[in-house]
């Protein structure tokens, strides 16, 4: 058996929520909000397209029994088409990663671009029965519609309907000519203006993790009002700044332990902490144990 083979055996099996769209047309959405990686497996048949987006954290496709791996990252996209065989999807996904996936049947697709099919490579004549795939950056404008998908908080009665909107919505952005167009031009001003600040802003938190600025200081920093920079955080990343500085800042820790190149202490000071006893502290109130017994325990 192969690596990637036995870590399958090793993560718990999850499920997508399912929302069915139209006739050969389906939303996907996963929080792994857990510390453990996840595992989903859903079987797609080759009449599929499959977009799939990475909101947060990383996922690992694995095809053909774990003899090929493809890694998405967070804010990334990935399209996937193979007329020739089915597809199904094998997805580990990290700890505290969230996923939409969009599958839509060729035909279903075909009806939507019909006059497009020389823009849509894959809908050339050329490519048509050839399998495809591309990788792309998520567009602030794409991630406001899929974290209103992925934390879809509506009434029931109305989702279905809510979900074929936000599903066309994204298809268009994720097609858009003019990706590289004057933002002047963007019908999505000032939520994507936004959206990029608060980008700006986690990567800020991020990179100064040990000594985080504080948030009027983020916020002057990245030219948003507080009151735009709390709820637009929340909206993009599904938590206040500071509780997902501390599931970053955990998950660091976690990973610097297993490396095994500092002791407790040393892990402490690198994510923030003067004390060893409050990094031991909040890293048992994240994963339930000491830091020392999560050594011992990889062991």
């Amino acid at each position: 058996m192969n690596n990637a083979e036995s870590s399958q055996k090793n993560v718990a099996q999850s499920s997508f929520k399912e929302t069915q769209v139209d006739d050969g047309f389906l939303i996907l959405t996963y929080k792994n909000d857990k510390s453990e990686t996840q595992s989903i497996v859903k079987e797609i048949n080759s009449d599929y397209i499959q977009f799939h987006f990475c909101l947060k954290g990383s996922c690992e496709f694995i095809f053909n029994d774990g003899r090929y791996t493809l890694n998405i990252l967070e804010e990334n996209s990935l399209l996937l088409y193979n007329p020739q065989r089915d597809l199904p999807i094998n997805l580990k996904t990290d700890p505290n990663s969230w996923i939409v996936s969009v599958l839509i049947s060729i035909k279903k697709f075909h009806g939507l671009f019909s006059q497009e099919a020389g823009y849509i490579t894959f809908l050339s004549d050329d490519n048509k029965d050839k399998k495809y795939y591309k990788d792309g950056a998520i567009s602030p404008s794409m991630a406001i519609v899929l974290n209103q998908l992925i934390n879809y908080n509506l009434n029931q009665s109305i989702k279905s309907l809510y979900f074929k909107g936000k599903a066309y919505e994204l298809l268009s952005l994720y097609f858009n000519r003019s990706e590289d167009a004057d933002v002047e031009q963007c019908p999505f001003l000032v939520d994507e203006t936004n959206v990029i600040k608060i980008r700006k802003a986690k990567d800020i938190i991020i990179s100064r993790m040990a000594e985080p600025p504080g948030l009027q200081e983020l916020s002057d920093e990245i030219g948003l009002n507080l009151k735009k920079l709390k709820e637009g955080f929340k909206q993009i990343y599904g938590d206040s700044v500071f509780s997902f500085l501390f599931d970053y800042k955990m998950e660091v820790a976690r990973k610097l332990l297993e490396a095994g190149n500092d002791n407790v202490n040393e892990v402490g000071l690198k994510v923030g902490y003067s004390t060893s006893s409050h990094f031991i502290a909040a890293f048992k109130k994240k994963y339930g144990t000491t830091p020392k017994k999560y050594v011992v325990s990889l062991n």
